[in-house]
C-alpha cells in the first residue's frame, strides 16, 4: 500500500453529465475516506459505470467536480469486462490494469527529462518516482508470481498470452490484478463476475482488510452485505444520487422506509387534494343549480325571497372557491415513479426429440489442458447444471457438446429437432459494433415492428435500439440476449454465468423464467440461489479436466 493510502480521500461534489442529449448523471455527491468501502448501485444502464469513469477522470463532467485528497493521490479502476487485447502477455495484463505500466512509461520520460535539463524536470521526475514507487513497480515482477500461484495459476505463465486463457482462468487473472493493484483509492467494476466460491472468498478477504478507500459497483448481494459499508444509489429517474451508511442490509431496510414513507406522503397528499375538489366541485354545481333557481320568477313574487335565494347561491359558490384555494395550496407531493422492471417468461416453440445431445468418450486438449473423456446423454426436460471452479473446463464442455469446438478424440452428437438458445459468457448472441436493431433482426428473423417490442420488454426502447451494439453496458447486452431466447422459442437453453452483468431484480426474473421452463437446460453459473431455483436434474462436477455426475 502507498505511503498516502491512510490519508487519501475522493469527493465528488454535484457531479452532473451528459452524453450527448441523454442526462446520465444528475447530481452525485459523495465523500469516500479511507477504509470506507462505498457500493454503487441501480438498475443496467443507470451510469454507474460512468461515475467510476469520472471519479478516474477519465471523463469530465459537464458541472459539478471530483477532488482527490491529496491531489497526488493514486486513482484506479479495474473495469467489469476483462478488456484482455491481442498480443498482450499476462505480465503485460497486470502491468496495465494495475497501473504500473503506465507509471513505468512516466517514470522513463522524466528520467530523459531530467538528463536533458528540461525546466520543471526536477519535479517531473520526484512525482514519477513517488507514484511508481506507490504503485508498487518496483517489485510486481517479485510479487506477481506468488499471487497467480495463490489463485491456482501457473506462475510460469506470465509471458504466455492472455487470449490463450480459458474464460474461468481470465476471471482469475483478473482477480490477480485487483490482488496486486496498490490504488490509494480502488474503483472495481463488478469484480465478481465469473469468480468461482474460492475466488470470491480471496477478493472479500483482500478488500474487507484492506485500509485504501474503495468504490465497487456489483450486482452482488452476497458479496455486498459482507464488503460494504456504505451504499450510494443512483435513481433510474432523476439520475441523483443518495448515500446510506452502515452496510448493504441497512441500505435495503431504510430504502424500504424511505419508500414506503414516499408512498404514504403521496397518498394522504392525493386523498387531500381529491376530497377538496370533489368539494368544490360539488359546491359549484349546487351554486349553479341555485342561480338558475333564483333566476326564475318566484310564485309569490317575494323579492326578498328571491334576494334569500341569490345569496345562498352566491355563499355556495364562495366555499366553492375556497375549497379549490385550498387545494391549489397544498404542498404537492410528487409520485414516486414505478422502476422499469424485467418480466420474463421462457417458452419452447416445438419440443425436440427425445435424446437432445450427448458425448461419447470425448476428450478436448489445449495446450497442457486436458478435459476428458467426457461421457454425457442429454435427454429432453433435463436440467443439467454445470459446477466447478474457475479453469476447470465447464466453458469448453459447453463449446464441444455444442459443437462449437472439435474435440481431440470421440464423437459429439445433437438430436432431431433441437432449436438452441444460448448466452455465453462474453454475450455474443447479437452481432458486435453494428446498429442493435438490425443485429438483433438478423439473429431473430422479426421484423422491425416485433424486434423494436420484444426489446422494449426488456428495457431496449427507441434510443437504445439504434446504438451501435458496442455502446452498449454489459447489462443492456445480456438483456438483449435474453430477449433473443424469447423471439428463439428454443427447447435446449444453454446460459453460460447468465447473471453476469444483471442487476438484482433481473437476476430473480430469470431465476423464475428458468424454474418455470419446460425445454431441455444446461447452466453453468456459480450463483447458488440460481442452481437451486432451477431444480437441476444433473449437478455435472468439473474438477482438473475431470467431471463425476451427480443426480440430487
Amino acid at each position: 500500500m502507498s505511503a498516502v493510502s491512510a490519508l487519501s480521500t475522493v469527493v465528488v461534489r454535484d457531479v452532473q453529465l451528459h452524453l450527448g442529449p441523454q442526462l446520465v448523471l444528475g447530481g452525485i455527491s459523495a465523500t469516500v475516506a479511507p477504509g470506507d468501502r462505498c457500493a454503487v448501485v441501480g438498475p443496467n444502464g443507470v451510469g454507474k459505470t460512468t461515475l467510476l469513469r469520472v471519479m478516474l477522470g477519465a471523463l469530465a463532467p459537464d458541472q459539478g467536480s471530483v477532488e482527490r485528497q491529496p491531489a497526488e493521490a493514486t486513482v484506479g479502476l479495474l473495469p467489469q469486462e476483462r478488456d484482455a487485447r491481442p498480443g498482450e502477455t499476462l505480465a503485460g495484463y497486470l502491468g496495465r490494469r494495475t497501473g504500473v505500466t503506465a507509471a513505468e512509461a512516466e517514470l522513463a520520460d522524466a528520467t530523459t527529462a531530467l538528463a536533458e535539463g528540461e525546466k520543471g524536470a526536477d519535479d517531473r521526475y520526484a512525482l514519477a518516482l513517488d507514484r511508481y514507487l506507490a504503485l508498487g513497480a518496483a517489485d510486481l515482477d517479485t510479487r506477481a508470481p506468488a499471487v497467480l500461484a495463490d489463485l491456482g495459476l501457473p506462475p510460469d505463465r506470465l509471458d504466455d498470452p492472455v487470449l490463450s486463457l480459458s474464460g474461468g482462468q481470465l476471471a482469475r487473472l483478473a482477480l490477480a490484478s485487483v490482488l496486486l493493484a496498490k490504488f490509494d483509492v480502488l474503483l472495481l467494476d463488478e469484480p465478481t463476475n465469473d469468480l468461482d466460491l474460492a475466488g470470491l472468498a480471496r477478493l472479500e478477504e483482500f478488500l474487507t482488510s484492506r485500509s485504501g478507500a474503495l468504490v465497487v459497483v456489483s450486482h452482488d448481494r452476497a458479496f455486498l452485505q459482507r464488503v460494504a459499508t456504505d451504499v450510494l444509489e443512483i435513481d433510474e429517474f432523476s439520475r441523483q444520487g443518495r448515500t446510506y451508511g452502515g452496510g448493504f442490509d441497512s441500505y435495503l431496510a431504510e430504502r424500504e422506509r424511505t419508500h414506503a414513507a414516499a408512498q404514504e406522503a403521496y397518498d394522504t397528499y392525493a386523498s387531500q387534494r381529491d376530497a377538496l375538489l370533489e368539494q368544490a366541485k360539488r359546491k359549484q354545481e349546487w351554486a349553479r343549480a341555485g342561480a338558475q333557481r333564483s333566476a326564475r320568477k318566484p310564485a309569490d313574487n317575494d323579492k326578498f325571497v328571491r334576494h334569500f335565494h341569490i345569496q345562498k347561491a352566491q355563499g355556495t359558490g364562495a366555499g366553492a372557491a375556497r375549497a379549490q384555494r385550498a387545494a391549489d395550496r397544498l404542498a404537492e407531493v410528487e409520485e414516486p415513479r414505478t422502476p422499469w422492471e424485467l418480466r420474463l417468461k421462457l417458452d419452447q416453440g416445438s419440443r425436440s426429440g427425445a435424446r437432445v445431445a450427448g458425448l461419447a468418450g470425448v476428450v478436448v486438449e489445449r495446450g497442457s489442458f486436458r478435459l476428458g473423456p467426457v461421457d454425457l446423454d442429454l435427454r429432453y426436460a433435463d436440467r443439467m447444471v454445470l459446477v466447478g471452479p474457475n479453469g476447470a473446463g465447464k466453458s469448453s464442455l459447453i463449446s464441444v457438446l455444442l459443437g462449437q469446438l472439435e474435440p481431440t478424440a470421440g464423437e459429439r452428437w445433437i438430436g432431431h429437432g433441437v432449436v438452441l438458445g444460448q448466452i455465453d459468457q462474453v454475450r455474443r448472441g447479437v452481432a458486435a459494433d453494428v446498429v442493435l436493431l438490425d443485429a438483433f433482426r438478423q439473429a431473430s428473423g422479426q421484423d422491425e415492428t416485433e424486434a423494436r417490442t420484444l426489446l422494449a420488454k426488456f428495457g431496449l426502447g427507441a434510443d437504445d435500439v439504434v446504438r451501435q451494439t458496442g455502446s452498449l453496458s454489459p447489462g443492456e447486452r445480456t438483456r438483449a440476449d435474453l430477449a433473443l431466447l424469447v423471439a428463439r422459442q428454443a427447447n435446449l437453453l444453454v446460459l453460460d454465468e447468465p447473471t453476469n452483468h444483471l442487476d438484482l431484480p433481473a437476476v430473480e426474473q430469470l431465476e423464475q423464467a428458468l424454474a418455470d421452463y419446460d425445454g431441455t437446460l444446461v447452466l453453468a453459473s456459480h450463483d447458488r440461489k440460481l442452481v437451486e431455483a432451477v431444480h437441476p436434474t444433473h449437478i455435472v462436477h468439473v474438477l482438473d479436466g475431470h467431471i463425476s455426475v451427480e443426480r440430487p
